[in-house]
């Protein structure tokens, strides 16, 4: 009997210790997986941001009270090379490794496609006393320098000098990637304290402060890895921004410009199938970071009767042109 109990105890404890190293294994299986993503996806997180962020206002100037303004804008993305690859070193992965090299040079979201294959071994966590070999192909970027969508915006204008603008574009499709925006944003003209004449052609200084929130999804060939099939990464940027903006009208020709901070908080998410999907967006919920940077504006408006052709280029790491059609009303 003893040796029966003896030998049901190690045979327990074997098997305990073999679950823990499958349990082991996929933890850094996960590690390995949100490095990946936050390499291929950080940079198209940056770009939401700047791109939420351009065209609240194009004009230190308020509309008047109740009048209302509605736009259509386009926004351009210039990515900078440096944004559309990331070279990666097997010592900085835990269960997967580069087929048949000790690094390569990934593509971003932004970047093009490669022909990189990753491999790796896990034990079996329905069998531990087995291993699961597995390998998969590098995500492919979407092989863009310059990103575009639109959307549009209504204006309302306010008491004392002051105008709310909100913006909404429903999930639309644009090369296999998701994108959908919405945000609201408010400005208040300073010049009305320190000057006696509240004209649009003297210099103009005013406030804004606005929320964004940029959502996008890039879908990709399913990526095979032990418990899980996965075919896309999901990106949802909020944007707070404050700028000060200054403007100045001549006739029918204004010059702006602004200065701002933005600071943004990015979620990454996959998307598909299988058991293990849960556990790696928790942890991709947790690799979500904020951070702050500042914004340079500069823009030119041309007035004709109630219309507004703008057009306002933003720096911040990455370059932005933001080009809009107005009608003001009444």
């Amino acid at each position: 009997m003893r040796k029966i109990l003896k030998s049901a105890l190690i045979l327990s404890l074997l098997l305990v210790t073999q679950f823990s190293k499958a349990q082991g294994d996929i933890n850094l299986l996960i590690e390995d997986m949100l490095l990946l993503a936050d390499n291929f996806a950080a940079p198209g997180a940056e770009g939401a941001t700047l791109q939420s962020s351009a065209g609240w206002f194009s004009s230190a100037t308020t509309l008047k009270k109740w009048q209302i303004e509605v736009s259509v804008h386009g926004n351009a993305l210039f990515v900078p090379s440096s944004k559309t690859k990331k070279i990666v070193n097997n010592n900085q992965f835990n269960i997967i490794e580069i087929s048949g090299a000790s690094n390569a040079l990934l593509p971003t979201v932004y970047g093009g496609n490669t022909d990189v294959m990753f491999n790796g071994e896990i034990t079996n966590p329905f069998d531990p006393t087995k291993k699961i070999q597995f390998e998969f192909d590098a995500l492919d970027g979407l092989d863009k320098s310059v990103v575009i969508h639109g959307f549009p915006q209504v204006t309302v204008g306010l008491p004392y000098s002051t105008e709310v603008a909100v913006r909404y574009m429903p999930e639309v499709y644009i090369n296999d990637v998701g994108i959908s925006t919405y945000g609201a944003g408010l400005k208040h003209n300073l010049s009305q304290y320190f000057q006696r004449r509240f004209d649009p052609e003297n210099f103009q200084l005013a406030l804004m402060g606005n929320f964004s929130n940029f959502k996008a999804n890039y879908k990709f060939l399913p990526i095979e890895i032990p418990l899980a099939s996965l075919n896309r990464i999901d990106v949802d940027a909020n944007m707070w921004n404050v700028q000060v903006i200054a403007s100045k009208l001549y006739d029918n020709f204004e010059v702006m410009g602004g200065l701002g901070y933005t600071n943004s908080n990015f979620d990454y998410a996959f998307g598909g199938t299988g058991t293990l999907l849960p556990d790696l967006n928790n942890q991709l919920i947790a690799l979500g970071n904020s951070e702050g940077k500042f914004k340079g504006n500069i823009g030119f408006n041309f007035y004709a009767n109630k219309f507004k052709i703008s057009t306002v280029f933003s720096a911040s790491g990455i370059f932005n042109a933001n080009v809009g059609v107005h009608y003001r009303f009444n």
